[in-house]
């Protein structure tokens, strides 16, 4: 799909998405849970269908309510009293690195003898340590550095241990396949922990489903950061219903056209005490001139006179395109550290927000793992790509504020892998915009 953007400031107020974060843990922690829950959950994305569809997978029944999800697991064995995963089923996982990298540990803490697909990068994407963790544990693994992957076995209790620079997303993934091992068990994190916000938000469901993390800060006998996460023997406990948060990841892009443009825009239905660490988008834009307003459910940023800053991107790199954007219309130059993450996601997304940003006639460059951008009061327009990329995609179409010319983005299906509303609501603020095949 062909997104052709006539620039214009964006202003007013749209509502916010569900959390994708969130609602991936909530629906997982519900349908392994000992009972019905209901989610609160008004939209979904091709993520989290993903993760939807490994689940009902597995046997448990997830069905569309007005407002939500109804959750009810997967049956009991009798023998066991543990959820009863179908032996052999085959977990689509779609493009959605979250869910290959959550039900991965899921499934081998059930037994469950299941093969993982994918599209696109997700067999790209890096999977070790975690699976050798896994193998430690007890389970088979076939087809590793790629996909299919297929697992066999059930994962034993004990220490996982990880270094701290590798994906949150493998902690998380530990944490939540716990609850369903036969004993206690401890994730042990040696050195500092890369997105830390992230796996605080796993601990944060885990709670809501009546399971206790324990969490020991201390240091390793050489001197390293050392965190471990202690899960006794317990199951997860329904809540009976649950609310998915508003999504600051997504917010963020319409907080920063707000910068960008000449009046303010509002995102209602976002809390500013959330455990989501993207909730940071409203302090970094403040930080580059902005001005912000905020209540208990909403974020407002209003333009002023933007000026580059440096911001290390090491707990928050979801957010560095649309930050990215501001910087390009920023009076002086930007500084993104902490960025070698980015270079693992749907795109090597160091280098593409660089690419794409150049294309708009930003001036942009990779330093090892620094995004640095040299900012200029307007930008040309031009095409761009999103290789598939959502957040790509999403970049270019609120660069487009501050841009003299047209805006084409290639590939502009890619903002349904996370906020199929996205052209909708960019509307909703004013913003021209035209969909056509490609």
């Amino acid at each position: 799909m062909l997104a052709t953007i006539n620039p214009k400031p964006l202003s007013g107020t749209v509502p916010a998405i569900p959390s994708k974060s969130m609602a991936h843990r909530i629906i997982i922690a519900a349908a392994l849970a000992n009972g019905v829950t209901r989610v609160a959950c008004d939209s979904s994305c091709e993520d989290m269908n993903a993760t939807i569809r490994c689940l009902a997978a597995l046997g448990a029944r997830i069905t569309l309510i007005e407002g939500g999800l109804e959750i009810h697991p997967a049956p009991k064995s009798l023998e066991h009293g543990l959820l009863r995963a179908l032996a052999g089923a085959t977990l689509d996982c779609g493009e959605s690195g979250s869910t290959l990298r959550f039900m991965l540990p899921v499934a081998c803490a059930l037994g469950a003898d299941a093969t993982f697909t994918g599209s696109r990068r997700l067999g790209e994407r890096p999977l070790s340590p975690l699976t050798d963790e896994l193998m430690a544990a007890g389970c088979t693994l076939e087809g590793l550095g790629g996909l299919p992957l297929t697992a066999t076995g059930r994962m034993r209790p004990g220490r996982f241990e990880l270094p701290g620079n590798v994906s949150s997303q493998f902690i998380s993934g530990l944490l939540l396949a716990a609850p369903l091992l036969d004993g206690d068990t401890e994730v042990a994190v040696t050195g500092e922990l890369e997105s830390r916000p992230y796996v605080d938000l796993t601990v944060h469901v885990l709670a809501a489903f009546g399971v206790h993390v324990d969490i020991e800060e201390g240091a390793t006998p050489g001197g390293l950061p050392l965190t471990v996460f202690r899960v006794a023997r317990q199951g997860y406990r329904t809540p009976g219903a649950i609310a998915v948060e508003g999504d600051w990841s997504n917010a963020a892009f319409w907080l920063c056209a707000g910068a960008m443009g000449r009046h303010s825009v509002t995102v209602r239905g976002i809390s500013p005490s959330s455990i989501q660490g993207d909730r940071a988008v409203n302090a970094a834009l403040m930080l580059f001139g902005a001005r912000g307003q905020r209540n208990a459910r909403a974020a407002t940023i209003r333009p002023d006179r933007l000026r580059g800053i440096e911001l290390d991107a090491h707990d928050v790199p979801d957010l560095v395109p649309a930050l990215a954007a501001v910087a390009a219309c920023a009076e002086g130059a930007t500084r993104f550290t902490g960025c070698s993450r980015l270079r693992l996601k749907e795109s090597d997304r160091l280098a593409t927000v660089a690419e794409e940003l150049s294309n708009l006639g930003a001036c942009a460059r990779v330093e090892g793992n620094a995004l640095v951008i040299e900012g200029r009061d307007r930008l040309a327009g031009g095409t761009v790509d999103s290789h598939g990329d959502h957040r790509i995609a999403m970049m270019a179409a609120i660069a487009a504020v501050r841009c003299d010319g047209p805006v084409q983005i290639r590939g502009a299906e890619a903002v349904g892998k996370s906020y199929p509303a996205f052209f909708e609501h960019y509307r909703l603020l004013g913003g021209d915009v035209e969909l056509s095949e490609e």
